[in-house]
């Protein structure tokens, strides 16, 4: 057996391995990897155990060490741009980020926009090796999923002003068993779950974003009077802008509809410490009046109107493409409700295919509850005739939106990609759900509704049994659990729930339980 010495030399050599593929020169500018790669790659690998230091001064924080070792300015920059542009307008027309605006002058919404040329400077190789270089560190703030992209998402915040919970870096789920066993032996079906996140909902991308942006706004040199931040939810925004807000000392105004969101939801914004308004409407009611509270007091816009939030957002399409080892996949399934999410997506590839780290995008599948489809209805139209509606209930409830914000940024997305639009009933909705549960995933409602597209997809054999695909899991099961007890308890009215999977009541001796073991293990035993 080695000695503890002999171990640990084992070990520094082990992590000092001369054909690293960070310890090799780059022709890109000179921005600063992890403290700690960084200082990895100057170790000598025979150094003693010993001589192991801190990786910083014990008395300095992630932030203070960020200061301390901030590297010079870029030069890369974003600004606001309307979208889509208005004929005959201001071809001109832009405005900073640091402006408090949501519209453009003609009324219409606003996009960010970066730089492409200063970008572009550098070839996507370089900005593939920085972003995989950053993955998995605490070096402030590049440990998140989301400013390990700072460049991409925001290049002119200053990072002590950036307000992070460490979001992103999702697990991408290999459905192995799902796809092998119910989807025709597909092979390389895939859950990325976003959900898996500090609030449990893909929402915290966005809101990291707009919550360091508000914090820059009113902080010194600016000193803009934001009081507060809020927001109309279906339960998962309010989440993330109320965890957010919190972390950075900002108060938080939310706005709900009643009786409409899972307890789960609601209780988040509450123990935040947020003001949270039970409001006897709608999401589209709700949204009717935050803007219009907004704009009369000074408190910031948080939802998707706010074009930041998808700067953060589009993160996730990178960070697949990473998991991929910059492959691009197939297909991407997206739950489609305000429809913000969906064009993020197409921002993110696209972003990443113009700049040369990939050289193309996947094709883009929006899936909505047939209880609020109006951008289905659209795409069945022939993107002639957009009709917002009434939504009715449906339990994925954080998409049960009738008057989509952002439907003119989906259509873009769906367009630019040969996209397709698909629908899922309550019943398949709730059944591709249970479905997927059943195979080691516990899936939300709204994942079940981008299942269930897969399902319809694959029957149609538009989607083939090879293709790469992706499905987009937005928020985590755990939030939607009295829908999973209605379903396995069959209390859902005109549902069969025919994956419902009940307790059994047995009585306390030897015989009956083996009776039932024996039944329900089919003679295994």
């Amino acid at each position: 057996m080695p000695t503890s010495a002999a171990a640990a030399s084992s070990l520094s050599l082990l992590f000092s391995h001369p054909h690293s593929r960070h310890s090799s020169a780059r022709g890109g500018p000179h921005l600063r990897l992890p403290a700690r790669a960084s200082r990895a790659r100057c170790a000598s690998s025979d150094a003693p155990a010993t001589a192991t230091k801190h990786r910083r001064p014990a008395e300095e924080n992630i932030r203070e060490e960020a200061a301390r070792l901030r590297g010079p300015v870029q030069g890369f920059s974003a600004w606001y741009e309307p979208f889509p542009p208005a004929p005959g307008g201001n071809p001109d027309e832009r405005y900073s980020l640091d402006e408090v605006v949501y519209r453009s002058s003609s009324g219409g919404l606003l996009d960010v926009r970066h730089d492409m040329d200063a970008l572009a400077r550098y070839p996507g190789s370089y900005w593939r090796d920085l972003f995989d270089s950053r993955v998995g560190r605490t070096a402030w703030p590049y440990g998140s999923g989301v400013w390990s992209k700072k460049e991409f998402v925001l290049p002119e915040i200053d990072s002590d002003h950036i307000v992070s919970l460490f979001e992103g870096n999702s697990n991408l789920f290999w459905a192995e068993r799902l796809g092998r066993e119910h989807l025709g032996g597909m092979n390389d079906l895939w859950v990325k779950h976003c959900g898996i996140s500090h609030t449990g909902s893909f929402k915290d991308l966005g809101m990291t974003v707009l919550v360091s942006q508000v914090n820059r706004l009113r902080r010194a040199p600016l000193s803009r009077p934001i009081a507060g931040v809020g927001c109309a939810s279906t339960g998962d925004t309010s989440a993330a802008l109320s965890a957010y807000c919190a972390a950075a000392g900002i108060p938080a105004i939310v706005f709900l509809p009643a009786d409409r969101i899972s307890l789960q939801q609601l209780i988040q914004p509450i123990a935040n410490g947020a003001t949270v308004l039970s409001l006897d409407t709608d999401f589209d009611g709700c949204m009717r009046l935050i803007r219009e509270v907004t704009a009369e007091l000074p408190i910031y816009l948080a939802n998707s109107l706010n074009s930041l939030r998808l700067e953060g957002q589009k993160t996730a399409a990178i960070e697949i493409l990473q998991q991929f080892n910059w492959q691009v996949p197939d297909w991407v399934i997206v739950p489609g409700g305000n429809l913000g999410n969906i064009y993020a997506f197409y921002k993110g590839f696209e972003m990443c295919r113009v700049l040369g780290l990939v050289d193309r995008v996947p094709r883009l599948v929006c899936a909505q509850a047939a209880n609020a489809n109006p951008l289905y209805r659209y795409y069945k139209s022939g993107w002639t005739d957009f009709q917002p509606q009434v939504a009715e209930t449906t339990f994925a409830s954080a998409i049960q939106i009738g008057d989509p914000v952002s439907v003119d940024r989906a259509v873009v997305a769906l367009k630019a990609t040969d996209g397709i639009v698909e629908e899922a009933t309550e019943e398949e909705l709730m059944d591709a759900m249970a479905l997927a549960d059943r195979t080691g995933m516990f899936a939300c409602p709204h994942t079940g509704v981008a299942l269930a597209a897969l399902f319809k997809l694959r029957d149609q054999c538009i989607i083939g049994p090879n293709d790469c695909t992706v499905v987009v899991s937005t928020a985590h099961g755990l939030k939607f659990t009295q829908s999973k007890i209605d379903y396995h308890d069959k209390k859902i009215q005109g549902m069969m729930c025919q994956y419902a999977n009940p307790p059994i009541n047995v009585k306390a001796d030897f015989a009956s339980v083996m009776d039932v073991l024996q039944k329900n293990l089919n003679g295994k035993i």
